[in-house]
């Protein structure tokens, strides 16, 4: 029977096939993403039945951008408001009765993603963490995905690292997300660019240090651009000093760095890692956690919600 894992983010949605292995098995569908729970269900329920010739597949595994409990019900979605508060999981199992459903947060199902079938697929333990505008994650201890009480685990980027920091859509100031996200680091080098310190940003981003963006700063870093190579390792550091802490509370053999930032390579990953054992408790006598980059890309959650579906009771 076919699986299909689907992957919603906040401008497409991408489906995918699995071969018997989890690998993915043909090309990505992709289309734009939904807005209401409506369409999201149809979107879903479309995509997987192209999927499968224009069968019903054997399970559907669906990963969205928000909190999804234990009555698969979207309870927060800041970037899919239009769905929240909707039982996703009931609606997809009216449209599709014979299928196996899993709907949970994008960020966990990329972190199953890679722990069965990527960076993590030798280790027991593992965290991941998502860079992207903002920053998720999830937790595999001794080979199982832990989800929480509520399944809400894996919201790292809402550590609160400086209470004084600035204020985060959540409400709180100083989440770890507002210095760590690709949002944080466009903050970081806005800041430089509009004091004069930056004058490559300031160029690549049209004359105006005020448009100054992360990608801008990753393209420049890449470049040897001195500006943002200093920018990659301040960065750097407050990447580190989140992953330390993750580290300290779980204790994992690895920490898989995954999310649109990871594309940056070693301008990212090299200035993380020197932080990072420095920043660990007892990081001169321990066994420090390995910290690695994503290998799934954009495919982590889509694989991640397909393999839950597939081991999803019917």
């Amino acid at each position: 029977m076919t699986a299909v894992g689907v992957d919603i983010g906040g401008t497409k949605l991408m489906a995918v096939r699995l071969g018997p292995g989890g690998e993915v098995d043909g090309d990505s569908l992709y289309m734009a993403a939904p807005r209401t729970a409506e369409e999201l269900v149809t979107a879903v329920l479309g995509s997987a039945q192209r999927l499968s010739g224009g069968g019903e597949p054997g399970s559907i595994g669906v990963g969205v951008p928000g909190l999804v409990d234990r009555t698969d019900t979207l309870v927060f979605a800041p970037n899919l408001s239009g769905a929240a508060g909707a039982r996703i999981g009931s609606a997809l199992r009216v449209g599709a009765p014979g299928s196996r459903i899993w709907v949970g947060n994008d960020a966990t199902a990329a972190c199953w993603g890679e722990f069965r079938t990527g960076a993590g697929r030798h280790a027991s333990d593992m965290l991941m963490v998502t860079l992207g505008t903002g920053i998720g994650g999830g937790v595999v201890l001794e080979g199982r995905l832990i989800e929480g009480a509520h399944r809400f685990a894996g919201e790292f980027g809402h550590m609160v690292v400086d209470p004084n920091g600035p204020l985060c859509p959540c409400g709180k100031r100083g989440c770890w997300e507002r210095f760590a996200s690709g949002a944080g680091l466009g903050v970081l080098a806005r800041e430089l660019a509009v004091a004069g310190g930056a004058p490559g940003l300031t160029e690549r981003a049209g004359g105006d240090p005020e448009h100054v963006k992360g990608e801008h700063v990753t393209a420049a870093a890449a470049a040897g651009d001195v500006a943002a190579l200093e920018i990659m390792q301040k960065f750097g550091w407050w990447v580190a000093l989140g992953l330390a802490n993750l580290a300290n509370l779980f204790d994992p053999a690895m920490i898989v760095v995954g999310g649109g930032l990871v594309g940056a390579g070693e301008v990212l990953m090299g200035p993380v890692r020197d932080a990072f054992g420095d920043l660990v408790e007892a990081g001169g006598v321990r066994p420090v956690p390995e910290v690695v980059a994503a290998i799934l890309g954009p495919q982590a959650g889509a694989v991640g919600a397909g393999l839950m579906a597939a081991n999803a009771r019917g």
